[in-house]
């Protein structure tokens, strides 16, 4: 039995409460679906800067009447303390997933980055450290990486930050490990690569490839690939990442207080993304005929990017349950469902 499906068992025996922040994003959403399907009380905070009440009303339909009653939803903003304090009062378990996530959005507007990815994290610690809560999981990123030209990418080895994003994910890191130095708080971060699934935003400027790209195709729109489409990135279903979550929040003191990469290990060029996307639509009866267009690459991209997982897998039991193929198969409904 892995450790994971004993987890589940467990956490249905013994309900706990735990709090989402970014509750109404994309792997949020994610968390809080599957939270309530196990029986938890759940807190949700956000203030829809970039989630959707579209994705709280879809899990609402996705669970059962009893399982939504065990869910609390407050609106506000990591950048205020007094939200942060309420939303942390009574929780065993923080899950901190709010941010403004996207290199490009960085770019363009370092300051609100900054003052959310940072100011608001460090709110969160405070709250969360002064609510006496069990365990604060927190989402890192595989920006933090930058540079460094080594693959896989393990945890204890990294470069110079490409992107104002990239430092403010580092900077969560370093305040994370010196609350735990500092107040004996425990912390995981966890360092996603390229998460994709369902209720991921396919709309907007800073939409991630996997649905910018399948949008564009159900809609017969041109998909534009940043470089030469060699890029390759470790695409990782978000499933796994709701895994990882769960196992870090429990995990034992000598797992904590560290970070951990959360993806499948593989590698994944752009152009072969693209023909995967094409056959996952044309399984569903939608053959998207056009070509490629190709351009400049993206400034604060990595070139490649792949995680060593060995660290996740040994200390918090993690084990990929999707790879990317799986993953696309299953997302692709989804999206299908959500254009037409």
């Amino acid at each position: 039995m892995s450790r994971y499906i004993q987890l589940q068992s467990e956490l249905r025996q013994a309900p706990k409460t735990w709090l989402i922040t970014g509750v109404a994003g994309f792997i949020g959403s994610n968390l809080l679906e599957t939270l309530l399907r196990l029986d938890q009380r759940v807190v949700g905070l956000d203030n829809f800067a970039t989630g959707h009440q579209r994705n709280l009303d879809e899990v609402r339909t996705l669970v059962k009447a009893e399982q939504w009653r065990r869910f609390r939803f407050i609106e506000g903003d990591i950048r205020n303390l007094d939200d942060c304090r309420e939303a942390c009062t009574g929780a065993d378990y923080v899950l901190h997933q709010a941010a403004l996530g996207s290199v490009p959005r960085s770019l363009n507007d370092p300051i609100t980055s900054n003052e959310v990815n940072i100011g608001g994290f460090l709110r969160m610690l405070v709250a969360a450290r002064d609510a006496g809560v069990k365990s604060f999981t927190y989402a890192a990123s595989s920006s933090t990486y930058g540079d460094h030209p080594d693959l896989p990418k393990v945890e204890d080895v990294i470069g110079k930050p490409l992107s104002p994003y990239a430092v403010t994910k580092y900077v969560n890191e370093l305040y994370a490990d010196v609350f735990a130095r500092s107040y004996g708080f425990k912390a995981i971060g966890l360092r996603y690569f390229n998460v994709f699934g369902k209720r991921q935003d396919p709309d907007g400027a800073y939409a991630a490839v996997i649905p910018k790209w399948t949008a564009s195709m159900i809609k017969d729109e041109g998909v534009f690939i940043n470089g030469d489409g060699e890029t390759s990135r470790d695409f990782c279903f978000v499933e796994n990442a709701v895994q990882a979550n769960l196992l870090a929040a429990v995990a034992d003191d000598s797992a904590r207080n560290e970070v951990y990469n959360v993806a499948v290990s593989g590698r994944t060029r752009l152009n072969d993304l693209y023909g995967y996307l094409k056959d996952a639509l044309a399984h569903h009866g939608l053959n998207y005929t056009r070509s490629p267009i190709y351009r400049d690459f993206r400034t604060g991209d990595v070139r490649h990017s792949q995680a060593d997982i060995n660290k996740a897998a040994k200390l918090l039991g993690y084990v990929p349950s999707h790879d990317i193929g799986l993953g696309i198969r299953e997302a692709m409904p989804w999206y299908l469902a959500f254009f037409r």
